[in-house]
């Protein structure tokens, strides 16, 4: 440990490196565990862990077939914690998400009505396909990621934690999708895209999926120590010029500040609020504890700069005429405020 670190973490902080080197362990463990089923995707498993670690929820983009719904799946399965999937669709209503009151009858032989919770009632929850349903389903799942409870005839029931949403988009297929508002984009932490594997990964994917049934994994977390972990991130300690540098890069992506570049004005037509600044020192700090760091590093900060905004930055006609994209925009970005610093 360099004498920086060790003088963030004296006293009590004494507990928390232990802590952070347990954290490292078991993301090892955790990753060899979804290697015997998931071929390839590191950063996808890696952007998810930092997710769950910094109580963030995530929105994968992908196509159909790249094993999204499986990869959720068993992430759970690792975690001894409760799963539920809700496929969306056009006629899903708030109830069938949340659940609903029942008319029931006692023991007594009088009828009452008892609430019956629905599947968004677990620690981590897959909505496969969120664009799919209507605004009044979305909204009710947006009040569950932010305020962790849902309201059922006007009544508040809360949510036991951990819990973790993780939403799946295909960017393909646009028919018959209601396009998520940025309000309830600006609640995932990470956009997360999944990508084609290489042909090595694909060759191993048709070996080791067609022969014989999945191995079934270990359990590596539960629900205690997901909390325990969560916590732990946030006493990771963050240096001056690392807030700094999240500040300053968020506050250049939007085009009517003083802080963006004069190329990007054009190519922007909003850009990121403060919840992207708390998402990048919060995923920064979950990336740093994932790989045993006692101190947040730019690395980390560098590493989840392009997931934390790329949904948060909104491009104009003039960018898609340009070919450029949000993903190229924060890339340049980071890139340049780094060479500014170094």
């Amino acid at each position: 440990m360099d004498r920086n670190a060790e003088s963030a973490l004296q006293g009590n902080a004494a507990d928390d490196v232990a802590a952070i080197d347990e954290l490292r362990e078991v993301w090892g463990r955790l990753r060899t565990e979804l290697a015997k089923i998931i071929v390839g995707q590191d950063a996808v498993v890696e952007q998810l862990a930092i997710c769950l670690f910094a109580r963030g929820h995530a929105l994968l983009m992908g196509v159909p077939g790249l094993a999204k719904t499986l990869l959720i799946s068993r992430l759970a399965e690792t975690m001894s914690l409760s799963f539920s999937r809700i496929q969306f669709t056009p006629d899903l209503m708030p109830m069938d998400i949340t659940g609903t009151d029942i008319l029931q009858e006692t023991a007594e032989g009088r009828r009452q009505f008892e609430f019956q919770k629905g599947p968004v009632f677990a620690n981590i929850v897959l909505a496969d396909e969120i664009n799919r349903a209507p605004a009044k389903t979305q909204a009710a799942m947006l009040e569950a990621m932010q305020e962790h409870r849902v309201t059922v005839v006007g009544r508040p029931y809360p949510l036991s934690p951990p819990f973790f949403v993780l939403a799946t988009q295909n960017p393909v297929e646009q028919e018959g999708t209601y396009p998520l508002p940025e309000a309830q984009l600006d609640r995932f932490m990470f956009l997360i895209r999944v990508d084609y594997p290489s042909r090595d990964e694909e060759l191993q994917i048709a070996k080791t999926t067609t022969s014989g049934r999945l191995p079934s994994l270990q359990h590596v977390l539960d629900a205690a120590l997901v909390q325990k972990f969560q916590d732990l991130v946030r006493r990771v300690p963050v240096p001056q010029n690392i807030y700094e540098f999240a500040v300053d890069l968020v506050r250049r992506t939007r085009p009517a500040s003083v802080d963006a570049p004069d190329w990007l004005k054009p190519l922007v037509a909003w850009g990121a609020g403060p919840r992207a600044t708390q998402y990048l020192i919060l995923g920064a700090r979950a990336r740093a504890a994932l790989y045993g760091s006692y101190m947040v590093r730019m690395e980390d900060l560098l590493a989840v700069a392009e997931p934390v905004l790329t949904h948060r930055v909104l491009t104009t006609f003039a960018a898609e005429s340009e070919g450029a994209t949000s993903t190229t925009i924060v890339r340049r970005l980071a890139s340049e405020l780094s060479r500014e610093r170094t």
